[in-house]
């Protein structure tokens, strides 16, 4: 038996950004010219008005301030309302490889590893862009990579599942070095004429280098445990699956073809079980909640998050224990939770412990246990 250890990760960020003001300007364009469409219809009761959304109303639902995608134009057109992401040939690379060749690229520098040197990619996501050739098969001869390489989806779990099945096939010594990549198109399957939902989520790719903590050739997190968890629920859903829309861009009368969620019944339901889940995982392990240094949580609701680090520490953690990149980076699904250990992991010493987890549709919840070698 080996042990696994994460040596490297890297963060693809669009160069696009959209901030909640022009987020709002553009959905209440869309607004208010629906509703003087269906003023009649509105006046009998035929269809609800549109409410305009606000800055003010994003932050106090989510605590996002921006978020980055691939493309804004799109999307803050009020005769559009969705991303412009042209189809491409089957000679060029997918989007969703490409975003992966630049997070992995970072990935492999901070592991000190050549691409050559990986026998395994994962390509985790909430969305894939096709079903079959695996897109994780392509992004592995893209790389240059060796051994095999496959696609998985368990929605905003998907980095932490992925890590898992990593973790194991290193423990087992099938392979020896693995990279998890997560691109994430979020915008893509997002209806952003909904005010409910329009500003939750944004665009980003992270990837993870995991290997024989034995072959790390410097600085590393010991995997010391994986922890998997499913509870089937329709209160997140999404019918279609990735770009298919109709010919106008939109999925015509069938709201569900896009994501959709039942928040409240999200909230009630997700975070006990999240909760329940860490501490589980940590007593499993001998973990006390003040051996814990960092939480690196998936970012989807910063009241989600407070939440579930107050019920974990048992009191409300400090900024630098729970670090948030929600406000910035919206909710990237399974990519989130990764950008937050990239980005707040490097000022850990030497045998401390930190957890990161993720959950969502599914419902799905995933925490990996690691230790600063």
């Amino acid at each position: 038996m080996h042990t696994p250890a994460i040596t490297g990760t890297g963060v693809f960020t669009p160069d696009q950004i959209i901030s909640n003001d022009e987020l709002v300007e553009a959905f209440n364009a869309y607004a208010k010219r629906f509703n003087t469409e269906h003023a009649e219809a509105i006046a009998t009761g035929e269809i609800t008005a549109k409410e305009p959304s606000s800055s003010e109303f994003i932050v106090n639902a989510s605590g996002i301030h921006q978020r980055y995608v691939l493309d804004k134009t799109g999307i803050l057109d009020p005769d559009v309302m969705h991303p412009h992401l042209p189809p491409r040939s089957n000679d060029d690379p997918s989007l969703m490889a490409e975003m992966a060749l630049d997070a992995s690229a970072k990935a492999l520098v901070q592991a000190g590893r050549d691409a050559a040197e990986v026998d395994l990619v994962i390509c985790a996501a909430s969305n894939h862009e096709r079903a079959y050739p695996a897109i994780a098969v392509e992004i592995q001869q893209l790389l240059g990579a060796g051994g095999f390489a496959f696609d998985m989806n368990v929605a905003c779990s998907s980095a932490t599942f992925g890590i898992q099945a990593a973790a194991d096939m290193i423990r087992a010594g099938s392979v020896r070095c693995a990279l998890v990549v997560n691109p994430e198109i979020c915008s893509a399957h997002l209806e952003w004429r909904d005010r409910d939902c329009h500003f939750i989520f944004g665009d980003v790719c992270t990837a993870s280098v995991l290997e024989r903590a034995e072959d790390a050739p410097g600085v590393h997190f010991l995997v010391r445990s994986t922890r998997c968890a499913t509870q089937f629920s329709n209160n997140i859903r999404n019918n279609n699956g990735y770009l298919r829309r109709t010919r106008d861009g939109h999925m015509g009368d069938r709201r569900d073809m896009l994501f959709v969620q039942e928040g409240r019944k999200v909230f009630k339901e997700v975070l006990p079980l999240v909760s329940k889940h860490i501490a589980d995982h940590m007593a499993a392990e001998g973990v006390e909640a003040k051996q814990l240094k960092r939480l690196w949580l998936h970012q989807a609701n910063k009241a989600m998050n407070d939440f579930i680090g107050r019920k974990v520490m048992g009191r409300v953690p400090e900024p630098q224990e729970q670090p948030n990149i929600l406000q910035d980076y919206a909710n990237t699904s399974s990519a989130g939770s990764i950008i937050a250990f990239s980005k707040y992991s490097d000022d850990l010493k030497a045998g401390d412990t930190g957890l990161i987890c993720s959950f969502g549709a599914g419902y799905s919840v995933g925490s990996v246990l690691v230790e600063r070698a």
